[in-house]
């Protein structure tokens, strides 16, 4: 019952965020009873949701697991093909075909299973072609109970099980334990260039607006102040000339 539910609002929220957007965009025919700030304030949690899942998919993450298995299984990806990465390069395109998948345990016991499939030069841009040289390289990393060998999984995307969806491994590095601490260092650079370039660009906006922008709307202030008090001087005129002539302006 839970998952028909998550399912159901993660396929109908493009819809609701559109249905948001329509009643600010038209606020003013709106009913009163229609709270525009409730209305934008779920707008725009909607959208953070969004970017944050859009960072948190596609930017790579760390895990520290034990390899259990690895081995291939047919799959059609058809249906959610955007969470899905490309044929092995080389190969034909299809929705049914074999993936590689990778079995996983962390040090607290659960399960993940990653999935080793090319990207290509599609999405993410990992430029990824070596989805068979890693199968041999997890192969080789494979944990045994007399031999247990802890590895770093670097990979993007999420372990969904309501939409079948699995991370995908980009590469795998033994490490000394299950205490390694790994600081993700591509991350930290990433945000912190975006944030620059976030700023570089309100800046320029803010020197456009300044250069550009508001001399317009200063000299369309000016032109209307003109008009404003030449209608008050013809006005003044007219009531003058009335009197003049005796007549009531």
């Amino acid at each position: 019952m839970l998952n028909t539910i998550i399912a159901t609002l993660f396929n109908w929220s493009p819809y609701v965020l559109a249905i948001l957007l329509l009643i600010i965009l038209f606020r003013r025919f709106m009913p009163s009873f229609i709270k525009i700030w409730i209305v934008k304030l779920l707008a725009m949690l909607m959208w953070a949701s969004y970017v944050v899942g859009f960072f948190h998919y596609t930017l790579p993450q760390r895990d520290i697991v034990l390899l259990l298995d690895s081995y291939e299984k047919r799959m059609d990806v058809s249906n959610n093909a955007l969470f899905w990465g490309q044929p092995d390069a080389g190969t034909l395109k299809s929705d049914t075909r074999d993936v590689r998948f990778v079995d996983a345990q962390r040090p607290d016991g659960s399960v993940i299973v990653y999935r080793n499939e090319d990207t290509s030069f599609g999405w993410p841009p990992y430029f990824k072609f070596d989805s068979s040289n890693l199968g041999a390289e997890v192969k080789q990393l494979l944990s045994t109970p007399d031999d247990p060998k802890w590895v770093a999984v670097r990979h993007y995307g999420w372990r969904n099980t309501i939409f079948s969806i699995f991370p995908n491994m980009t590469s795998v590095k033994q490490v000394a334990g299950p205490d390694v601490r790994l600081i993700p260092w591509f991350n930290i650079v990433f945000f912190i260039i975006l944030s620059l370039i976030i700023l570089g660009v309100f800046r320029l906006m803010q020197k456009f607006k300044r250069s550009r922008i508001d001399p317009l709307v200063e000299g369309a202030e000016d032109v209307w102040d003109d008009v404003a008090t030449g209608s008050e001087t013809m006005g003044d005129k007219v009531r003058n000339w009335f009197k003049r002539l005796g007549g009531k302006p």
